[in-house]
C-alpha cells in the first residue's frame, strides 16, 4: 500500500512558476514509477509528466519544455517543478503510482494509487 500526498498547489500569475511535491509513504516508494495528472473544471483529468523508478521521463506535448518532473527516492517524494505557467494550467493536479511501466505508453499505465490532488490557479 502506497499512500500518496500532494502539496505546493497555489495561485501564480501567468509567466510564473510553482513546484509541486508529492510524499509517498512507505519503504517501496524506488520501486514505482510516478506521474502528475491534471484535471480542469469540465474536462476529462489529463496525463502530464511520468517519471520512471530509474529516472526515465516523458512528458505532454502542452508542458514538454515548461514543465520538469524529478524524483528523491531518499525523500520518498516526486517533484514537478512548473515554468511559464498559462491561464490552461489551472487545474487539480494529482501524483500518481504505477507498479508497471512501458516506454511506449507512460500515460495509459495501470496507476494503482493517487493522491487526493492540489489546486493550481493561474491569473490570467
Amino acid at each position: 500500500q502506497v499512500q500518496l500526498v500532494e502539496s505546493g498547489g497555489g495561485l501564480v500569475q501567468a509567466g510564473g512558476s510553482l513546484r509541486l511535491s508529492c510524499a509517498a509513504s512507505g519503504r517501496t516508494f524506488s520501486r514505482y514509477h510516478m506521474a502528475w495528472f491534471r484535471q480542469a473544471p469540465g474536462k476529462e483529468r489529463e496525463f502530464v509528466a511520468a517519471i520512471s523508478r530509474s529516472g526515465a521521463t516523458y512528458y505532454a506535448d502542452s508542458v514538454k519544455g515548461r514543465f520538469t518532473i524529478s524524483r528523491d527516492n531518499a525523500k520518498n517524494t516526486v517533484y514537478l517543478q512548473m515554468s511559464s505557467l498559462m491561464y490552461e494550467d489551472t487545474a487539480v493536479y494529482y501524483c500518481a503510482a504505477s507498479a508497471a511501466w512501458d516506454a511506449r505508453n507512460p500515460p495509459g499505465l495501470p496507476y494503482d494509487y493517487w493522491g487526493q490532488g492540489t489546486q493550481v490557479t493561474v491569473s490570467s
